[in-house]
Formats: structure tokens, C-alpha cells, sequence
């Protein structure tokens, strides 16, 4: 299942990570607000129970988060460009990582790092701002879930219709959240109109 975020700040935001003239610095700061507001819709249905608390004024019963921590997992390195709101807004989260290296010549995601929490009935968000072919994407679910995860969830920043199809053939229930569909991949793999490397734009490298 495909969520595409629907918000005027969003598509501000989105188009300029994708301007060619970002610099990195910029491009950080846009990669933070872009991701926040993907965290926010990621988590809509994340359980809570009553509590009592006093306002200055009167008693009221509020509602808080249950204790169930949240674990998400950045696929390196751009991955950890998304890391930082998720730690900034959730009082208890725990993060694991997954490295997966594309090939630019066959474009096959190769696994050098795998850490991992404790993963079994906790929410897990794999998160990962370009799902291109769907190759790492896979990858890193197949990981989680032979670690134990069952609800589990892909928050990218800009997705390919090929990488989406790619997830779902493996994939069918997981729910995807990103912030664009763009058009295709071209010869080389990567998204059209896209934005080119993140890693690359993301560290100035």
C-alpha cells in the first residue's frame, strides 16, 4: 500500500531538494522538515491510552503514547539524513542499522552491516529516501523481518513506480510512505525527474 504525502509545505519542500542549486547545508535542513513530516504521518496510527493528569485550570484525561517502543532502521549512509527528527520528536525510540551498497554498474544492492535491536512486536520503520529499483528496500525488510519484526513500515522521500512494484511483489501488505511518485528510472537506475545522488547532495561529496 502507497501513501503519498499530500501537503503544500511537502511539495515547497521537495522541489527544493530536487533544485540542482541546493547547497548541502540547505539540502540538510530541507532533508530534516521533509522527513518530519513523513514521521508524523508514518506514525497517524500509533497507539495511545488514557491518562490523568491536572491542568492549571481543572483535572482532565489526556492521551499518551503506549509504551511500545518505535525502531527504525536507516539503510546507509543516506538513510541517517533521516534519523534526527524521528530521535527529536519520539520519547522512546531505538534505532538499528542496515548497510546496502548499489552497484552503479548492475545496480544490485550489496549487504556489508546489519545491527539490529530487539525488532519483535515493536513498530519498525526502515527508512531510506530513495527507493529507485526496490532492491535495498527489499533487502533491508527481508532482514528485519528474519529478525523477528511484524509490523513494519518504508518511509522514502522520493519514490520510482518500478521501486514501489519491486517492494509490493515481496512485500504486499507493507505500507509505504514517501513524499513523491516521480515518473521512472532511466538507463542507469536512477529516479526521473528526481533529485540525483542524496547521499551525495546530502554530504557534500
Amino acid at each position: 500500500m502507497l501513501h503519498v504525502l499530500d501537503h503544500p509545505l511537502a511539495a515547497h519542500v521537495i522541489t527544493h531538494l530536487r533544485d540542482k542549486t541546493t547547497r548541502p547545508a540547505t539540502f540538510r535542513t530541507l532533508c530534516y522538515q521533509i522527513t518530519l513530516l513523513l514521521a508524523i504521518e508514518a506514525t497517524r496510527d500509533l497507539p495511545t491510552e488514557p491518562k490523568a493528569i491536572e491542568t492549571p485550570m481543572e483535572p482532565m484525561t489526556g492521551r499518551v503514547l503506549t509504551h511500545q517502543p518505535l525502531v527504525i532502521v536507516p539503510i546507509l549512509r543516506a538513510g541517517l539524513g533521516m534519523m534526527q527528527p524521528f530521535l527529536d520528536i519520539f520519547p522512546d525510540v531505538s534505532v538499528g542499522y542496515i548497510g546496502l551498497e548499489r552497484d552503479h554498474t548492475t545496480a544490485i544492492a550489496r549487504s556489508y552491516y546489519s545491527k539490529l535491536p530487539p525488532v519483535a512486536g515493536r513498530r519498525v520503520l526502515v527508512i531510506d529516501p530513495m527507493l529507485a529499483t526496490g532492491g535495498s528496500a527489499v533487502k533491508a525488510i527481508d532482514v528485519v523481518r528474519a529478525a523477528g519484526a511484524t509490523d513494519i513500515a518504508l518511509v522514502s522521500i522520493v519514490s520510482s513506480p518500478e521501486g514501489v512494484a519491486e517492494v509490493a511483489q515481496h512485500h504486499p501488505a507493507l505500507v509505504i510512505y514517501t513524499a513523491a511518485l516521480d515518473r521512472c528510472l532511466n538507463a542507469k537506475k536512477y529516479i526521473l525527474p528526481g533529485l540525483g545522488d542524496f547521499g551525495d547532495r546530502l554530504y557534500g561529496t
